[in-house]
Formats: structure tokens, C-alpha cells, sequence
């Protein structure tokens, strides 16, 4: 644990979405919405999934359009704010071409996806992620439980939470962060106080400061009032 809350005071909140703030089967879980619209600081959405899908999903809730999509390669600070997009497609592209040699591979929402690419969960990415250390690409691949993506070795929800923390004027020593996954681990390890919700993988629990009791959304639910009853937001 890096610290214990005693007299720290955070200024936003940034969390997923899939397994974080929904049930297991990824329905919204209404009462970490309903949590979510308590709060008086602000509230970014960071998420491996589309822009498109995270800005939804921040309307609905009642949020202001802070959004990290696509694993930090798009930042958004409104919903008719053009986004900070990485450059880092086509080194991508050139590593699904390669594993395209050994696999069949199907992407998933290519024609919305600018930064990174996902995949199905339906071949070995243990052994894809062997051959990939064969070659130069600077790339990594990750199973967030939901699906596989190609990504830049140099772009997390860290790096995202670092841009929007910058824009915000604020640092990600500012925010609490709240995630279940492997590609929550950075976004954790770099805000100023991490949680992982007890259905987390390992590398999530391993970042975090605190991990639930609960899981997926009533999980985030109990990260929420477990940093209000310190008195930290």
C-alpha cells in the first residue's frame, strides 16, 4: 500500500467501465451510477473500448464527457471537444500482420478504432505475444477479459490519465482511480490513490493501494464510499 489516505484530499475520480461499473454479464450497474452522479468533483471514464461506446456511456450516466478510450490513445475533455489522438495505428497494423501469418484473427470495430486494434478472444495470445518479442514492433498485446488488443508499448490509461490530468489542470496525483483489468494497472499505479475491485485481475490488485470486498459494479460502489467516509472527496 503507498499510502493511507490520512489528510489527502483528491480533486476527480477516473475509472472503467467493463467489470468496474457494470455487472459480470457488462449490464450498467445502476447503483454505481446512481454513486457516480453524487459526486462533486469530476469524473473521467477511461476504458480499452471505442470513443464512441465510452461517450455513450458517460451521457447516460450523467456525466460530463471525460472520456480515455482505446487504452490511453484517445483522450476526450467534452463531448464536442475534438480528442488527443496517439499516432500509433499503422506500427499496429504491421504487427497483426505478421501474427495474421500464424492465426486467423478477427478484429472488432475496425471501422472506429484510430489508435490500437482488438481483437477476439479465439487464439494462443500467450504464444502471439512469444512471437511478437521475435520481432521490433513497438507494440504489446493484452486480454482484458472482454478482448485482445494490439496496442503501443507507449500508450496506457496512465499516459491517458496523465493527458487529461494536464488539461484539467491537475496531476494524476489528483484523482482516484478505480479498474479491474491489466490495462487498469497503470491508470492505478499513477493516480494518487488506486483501488482495484475484488473481481480484478492480479496486475490490477498488484497496483492498487485498496481492493473491494465487492465485485464489478457494487465493488466500485464500495471504492467510492470507502475514500468518501475518509473524508479524501
Amino acid at each position: 500500500m503507498r499510502c493511507n489516505l490520512l489528510g489527502m484530499k483528491f480533486k476527480a475520480i477516473v475509472l472503467d467501465i467493463d467489470g468496474t461499473i457494470t455487472h459480470k454479464d457488462r449490464r450498467l450497474n445502476l447503483r454505481a451510477a446512481e454513486t457516480l452522479r453524487t459526486l462533486n468533483i469530476p469524473v473521467v471514464l477511461a476504458t480499452g473500448n471505442i470513443s464512441c461506446y465510452a461517450m455513450a456511456a458517460a451521457k447516460l450516466i450523467g456525466l460530463n464527457g471525460y472520456v480515455i478510450a482505446e487504452n490511453g490513445g484517445l483522450v476526450f475533455t467534452g463531448y464536442y471537444k475534438p480528442p488527443i489522438v496517439s499516432n500509433n495505428i499503422e506500427e499496429c497494423e504491421k504487427a497483426f500482420t505478421f501474427l495474421s501469418q500464424h492465426y486467423k484473427l478477427t478484429k472488432l470495430d475496425p471501422e472506429y478504432r484510430k489508435t490500437e486494434i482488438a481483437l477476439s478472444r479465439d487464439f494462443d495470445m500467450k504464444e502471439a505475444k512469444g512471437l511478437l518479442k521475435s520481432q521490433d514492433f513497438e507494440v504489446e498485446i493484452i486480454d482484458t477479459k472482454y478482448a485482445i488488443h494490439i496496442k503501443s508499448n507507449k500508450i496506457n490509461k496512465g499516459t491517458g490519465l496523465r493527458n487529461i490530468a494536464k488539461i484539467m489542470g491537475l496531476t494524476p496525483a489528483d484523482f482516484v482511480a478505480i479498474g479491474d483489468s491489466v490495462n487498469d494497472a497503470e491508470m492505478i499505479q499513477f493516480a494518487g490513490f488506486g483501488i482495484a475491485v475484488a473481481n480484478g485481475d492480479a496486475e490490477a490488485k498488484k497496483a492498487a493501494d485498496y481492493v473491494t470486498k465487492a465485485s464489478f459494479g457494487d465493488g466500485a460502489v464500495e471504492a467510492i464510499e470507502y475514500v468518501r467516509s475518509k473524508g479524501c472527496i
